[in-house]
């Protein structure tokens, strides 16, 4: 009988999202390896004792602290590193900061750990996704963003709690941008198969009761962070979400952040559709029938995103 391959993971930053997300797959057991890196080397040593400590309660992980150079080998690299969010300041605003942190970081990924599946976390994830494109030449399937993955399971749970119902017994999606042009899928959401609409969606939209649950998905971020500065264990719980497809092959259906070559007139951008994850990344994009309403909103979030990655620098 065959030894199971370990499933290594490289982690990149140990900020307060990325801890959360250490910790998630630790205490899963997503995975056998892990590998933490982060400029702040004290502090990323001091993160991996405390996560070692508590080894005895769960199922035995490897983890230690290194740099990419020490990534080798590695089935997943997820980036979480960046500057912070600050109070009042759109996802959006960070793209220049952030780009320039990434354009010395990709390569170093794509130099240790080739073939490596590159899960981006870092906000904006839409355009550090595709600014993580352009610099590591990979294919898109094998770099992809967490997207609007936390923002589907935000819209499940406040559905499930006017329904009184358990979230995953919801089924809908938050689609395109992760940030405020994002477009909730009401003529698809349905409890057990049966939709919230039966006309599929209401011709004026969604009612001010449904309405009101959407405005608190997409300012939720913006809430959280007002109160405790940053968001941290939900995004760590989709992260594994994310994780445990790939590791784990499942093709599971999730709506992450992919580049977008062909979908209703909407090209050369990433953003989240309802996708196709398993140990090759993204393996396909699906169809997604939507109502107008619906389509011309999603243009408009594109056509945001687009206009974003315009001003992006480069060089």
């Amino acid at each position: 009988m065959n030894a199971r391959i370990p499933r290594k993971c490289v982690l990149v930053g140990a900020g307060q999202v990325g801890m959360a997300c250490a910790y998630s797959l630790v205490i899963q057991n997503l995975v056998d390896d892990l590998l933490l890196v982060d400029l702040n080397r004290e502090r990323v040593e001091g993160e991996v004792m405390d996560l070692l400590h508590g080894i005895p309660f769960v199922a035995p992980t490897n983890i230690h602290a290194g740099t990419m150079a020490d990534g080798a080998g590695a089935d997943l690299v997820i980036i979480t590193a960046g500057a912070n969010q600050k109070p009042g300041e759109s996802r959006l605003d960070l793209v220049q900061r952030n780009t320039e942190i990434f354009k010395n970081l990709i390569p170093d990924v794509v130099k240790y750990c080739p073939g490596a599946v590159i899960l981006i976390v870092t906000n904006p994830v839409d355009i550090m996704t595709y600014v993580s494109l352009k610099v590591s030449g990979l294919p898109p399937s094998m770099v992809f963003g967490s997207g609007t993955v936390l923002d589907t399971a935000r819209f499940r749970y406040l559905l499930a709690q006017k329904f009184h119902l358990d979230p995953r017994s919801i089924h809908g999606h938050i689609i395109g941008e992760h940030g405020d042009s994002e477009v909730p899928v009401w003529s698809k959401v349905n409890v057990a198969g049966m939709p919230l609409f039966q006309d599929g969606e209401l011709s004026g939209g969604e009612p001010e009761e449904f309405r009101h649950i959407f405005d608190q998905v997409k300012n939720a971020a913006y809430e959280i962070i007002k109160r405790k500065g940053a968001t941290s264990y939900a995004i760590g719980l989709a992260v594994s979400h994310i994780v445990e497809a790939i590791l784990r092959d499942q093709n599971r259906i999730m709506t992450v952040s992919t580049l977008i070559e062909n979908f209703g007139g909407i090209e050369n951008v990433c953003l989240s559709l309802p996708s196709v994850v398993s140990r090759c990344g993204v393996n396909r994009v699906l169809n997604l029938d939507l109502s107008h309403r619906e389509t011309q909103q999603l243009k408009q979030s594109a056509t945001i995103l687009q206009e974003t990655i315009g001003k992006i620098n480069f060089g």
